[in-house]
């Protein structure tokens, strides 16, 4: 395996690939600066046809491709760090040693950053939902907040007493789950065209119960084009969750955005578990804008849940502390600092930036499109 890389390296970093390497980050972060041309020739025109052929090559394989990519991408870092110790303790490094493994990192890095970007990464720099939904997002007072949280609170609570466990534990079986997720977008793409998903390529992540410990419900692998999901979340989680990560496959980069994509989604298809679940979320991540201006405010709406909403809030917080560990921040905070340098500021809390996109579609259509 050590000779198979060391020769592949060897092939591929000749003087032609550092300069094209080279170049194309150039015009990538050049390309960067221009979210009019981003949005026009790659997110509604180059970017489409790289994520089909993505999905049509691994979409129909029932395991995630992309996950074992990257387990043999850990494996050699696992690899390569034990024989850098092995060297070190025998005292055997060199400068030639050391010379040629900066160059390798260099250009592995330069390849990676390439093509992240080419097959999905320039997405972030797009103009986005709110281009193509033409609204208006900008600061919000509290006011505009109380009137979201209300309405997010009574859908909650009008889905909580409808949805039956019956209906949860379907879910169970995740080519239903999977297959209502894309179902949701059919019905999407009947009001907003541009949300069409097709071929389907969303699977279990094979990290599942790591991705507990590590933080993370879902995310989009862009060498595979593949959505996975952690299906050991709260059940109530996964369809909004699953709408989450399509939305990423569709090209809607930024958490922000794709929280609110699968909240078109959900809204749009005519089951109470979907929509239960997407209405949990976004009445949290207003609650959430709530405690920050106003924990009284915020206290009184909390007095005013369902029961089974309470219940799968507890339920929540106490998945969360199962599996709390030192380990965690450490990842979130780099996860952070990932999102800031992909025109994110906010880092992990772009997330709750949902709301701002939640306030300016009321503004435009109505209280009652929500």
């Amino acid at each position: 395996m050590q000779q198979f890389l060391a020769r592949l390296f060897a092939r591929l970093m000749k003087s032609w690939s550092w300069v094209l390497l080279i170049v194309l980050t150039i015009l990538i972060k050049w390309v960067s600066w221009y979210p009019a041309w981003v949005e026009r020739n790659y997110s509604q025109g180059i970017y489409p046809v790289i994520a089909k052929v993505q999905r049509i090559l691994f979409g129909w394989i029932p395991f995630s491709v992309g996950d074992l990519f990257y387990s043999f991408l850990i494996l050699i870092i696992l690899v390569k760090t034990f024989k850098f110790f092995k060297l070190l303790f025998k005292r055997r490094l060199t400068r030639r040693y050391f010379v040629i493994g900066l160059q390798q990192a260099i250009f592995f890095g330069l390849f990676v950053y390439v093509f992240f970007n080419l097959f999905w990464g320039l997405n972030y720099n797009r103009k986005g939902i709110a281009h193509q939904l033409q609204l208006e997002v900008k600061q919000y007072s509290l006011t505009d907040l109380d009137t979201l949280t209300t309405i997010m609170l009574q859908r909650v609570n009008e889905y909580a007493a409808t949805v039956s466990e019956a209906q949860r534990d379907s879910f169970n079986k995740k080519s239903r789950l999977f297959n209502s997720a894309n179902e949701a977008y059919r019905e999407a793409a009947k009001q907003y065209s541009f949300l069409k998903y097709a071929p389907k390529s969303i699977k279990p992540s094979l990290f599942s119960y790591l991705g507990n410990y590590l933080g993370f419900q879902g995310y989009y692998n862009p060498f595979s084009g593949e959505g996975q999901v952690n299906t050991t979340v709260p059940r109530f989680l996964e369809p909004f969750v699953t709408t989450h990560e399509m939305a990423h496959q569709l090209g809607y980069g930024k958490e922000n955005e794709a929280n609110f994509v699968g909240y078109l989604a959900c809204k749009s298809y005519n089951n109470n578990a979907f929509r239960y679940s997407v209405y949990y979320d976004m009445y949290n991540y207003a609650l959430g804008e709530v405690y920050r201006r106003d924990t009284a405010l915020a206290r009184t709406f909390q007095e005013k849940v369902h029961p089974q909403v309470r219940k799968d809030q507890q339920e929540f917080r106490n998945f969360y502390r199962r599996y709390k560990n030192p380990i965690e921040p450490i990842i979130m905070w780099g996860y952070g600092h990932f999102l800031k340098a992909n025109n994110q500021p906010a880092g992990k809390r772009s997330y709750n930036e949902v709301v701002a996109w939640l306030i300016a579609y009321y503004k435009k259509y109505g209280t009652a499109i929500l």
